[in-house]
């Protein structure tokens, strides 16, 4: 289960990359911290359970927060570009 995280932080760094070159600097910052999150958490050989109960809180706290800031900050603009 260790190599699951280890493969999710590799993940999260190249859209952490992508992010970075397509100008996103703030989401990037975002992915390079779940990045060290999940590299970390691929090294504290934890038990099984315990890595299943860590990836359910957080795609908790990941839909929580996706569904608050969709709903109440996000503002629609369909194609208006600055």
């Amino acid at each position: 289960m260790d190599k699951v995280f280890k493969t999710l932080g590799f993940w999260t760094t190249i859209f952490a990359v992508m992010f970075y070159v397509g100008g996103m600097s703030m989401m990037s910052f975002i992915f390079v911290a779940q990045t060290g999150f999940f590299v970390l958490l691929g090294y504290l050989k934890l038990s099984e359970r315990m890595y299943m109960y860590i990836f359910a809180a957080y795609l908790i706290v990941c839909f929580v927060g996706f569904t608050y800031y969709s709903t109440f900050l996000l503002e629609p603009s369909f194609g208006h570009h600055e």
